[in-house]
């Protein structure tokens, strides 16, 4: 059956694959983001120059082997930003999905037609990728729940890649019981601690650094519903989660993440030189130009930032921030307004980013109905415990 696809979210939308019968995700169906292999299906990473240059895949990845293998059904590749590298969800080559839930506003990227699907009701759940914020942010954007997990906690094989230090496979859904249950389909048991399953947390911290970030109007609405989360721990502490800035975190992301993503694909754009979109171009070409630059201070950083959080945050801890500044802006925006909105929402999503660890989006009703996201971060491979805890708690 093809997808009617009224909202744009896929660049396929005949792609179709069955699970098996009587798994435990059965007559579930998902959308991929497409830049996860599919026995036969060419990915595009959102740029025609890739599809072109790029054979049809022999396999199937292996998140989605294990989704089909638990009985949910593949239907529909859904589009993203060229080579994910973006937050917006708009699309030089290949346009923009309309945003169900905000009427004249972007999708949010690059995970933009995975969101889409979900919010629209085309799908069930949807799998993306997440290196900066591409699944958090267009599930804020969209109004749907996103999950980033712990970094290498699920299979990357088949996906392509943008920054693999930062790269995970997450996932989208419409109420917080379908994301666990994705979740222990998907997570790599042996690369997490036991005893997850919990409905309490310890300590709730709310870092006064983050939700300075947030727009005024926004800020009350997603302050309305902490109490909802407060309930399930056993104390909120206020905290300031950067020492350096956030502003400072996000360079140091930037950096690190521009440099993993010049050594991806510096040879294969040298090579092919493929048209992007001028946001997309001018990203690629700054890239180039740190590439074979020292990155030690930065790294370094990084570590200490790591080792910082992991441990404020230990087995049953959590950070409460807003997943993004504000509503999602408005399609066709000006350049300039957009990348202010990047910024906000990069030095936001860089928090979990540089750690490595797990993230779960929940959706807000904020000023004039618009969704916004208010987002709990988990410590480092507790990804179980923070799903089940917000099943639990949000509520």
């Amino acid at each position: 059956m093809v997808l009617n696809n009224q909202h744009g979210a896929f660049i396929v939308p005949e792609l179709e694959v069955t699970g098996r019968k009587q798994g435990v995700l059965e007559g579930l169906s998902f959308a991929v983001k497409d830049v996860f292999a599919i026995a036969g299906h060419s990915s595009s990473a959102g740029n025609p120059d890739w599809l072109r240059s790029h054979e049809p895949s022999a396999a199937h990845a292996a998140a989605v082997l294990k989704l089909l293998e638990a009985g949910a059904s593949l239907r529909g590749a859904a589009h993203t930003d060229e080579l994910m590298y973006s937050l917006g969800g708009e699309n030089y080559h290949y346009g923009t999905p309309l945003n169900p839930r905000g009427p004249g506003r972007i999708p949010g990227g690059s995970s933009s037609g995975s969101a889409v699907a979900v919010a629209s009701g085309e799908a069930d759940f949807a799998l993306g990728t997440d290196t900066g914020g591409s699944i958090r942010v267009p599930s804020s954007y969209c109004g749907v729940y996103g999950f980033r997990p712990t970094h290498g906690a699920v299979e990357m094989d088949g996906v392509i890649p943008l920054a693999p230090g930062f790269d995970t496979v997450g996932w989208i859904a419409d109420n917080p019981e379908l994301l666990l249950r994705i979740g222990k389909v998907l997570l790599c048991k042996e690369q997490l601690p036991l005893h997850q399953n919990s409905d309490r947390m310890s300590k709730l911290y709310i870092p006064a650094d983050g939700w300075a970030l947030a727009e005024p109007a926004s800020s009350v609405f997603l302050k309305q519903d902490l109490p909802r989360l407060q309930a399930g721990a056993d104390e909120t502490l206020e905290t300031i989660v950067s020492a350096e800035g956030l502003k400072t975190w996000m360079d140091v992301f930037r950096e690190l993440q521009g440099t993993e993503i010049w050594a991806t694909h510096g040879a294969w754009i040298e090579q092919e030189q493929p048209v992007f979109g001028p946001d997309i171009a001018a990203r690629f070409t700054w890239a180039a130009t740190i590439a074979g630059e020292d990155h030690s201070r930065s790294m370094s950083l990084r570590q200490e930032i790591t080792a910082r959080l992991r441990d404020l945050l230990g087995e049953d801890g959590c950070l409460v921030i807003p997943t993004v500044p504000g509503p999602a802006p408005l399609r066709g925006g000006d350049l300039q307004q957009l990348e202010l909105n990047r910024s906000g929402a990069m030095m936001l999503c860089c928090i979990a980013g540089l750690a490595g660890l797990p993230q779960i989006t929940l959706p807000v009703h904020g000023p004039g109905g618009l969704p916004l996201g208010l987002s709990v971060i988990g410590g480092y491979g507790q990804d179980l415990r923070l799903l089940s805890w917000v099943r639990q708690n949000w509520n």
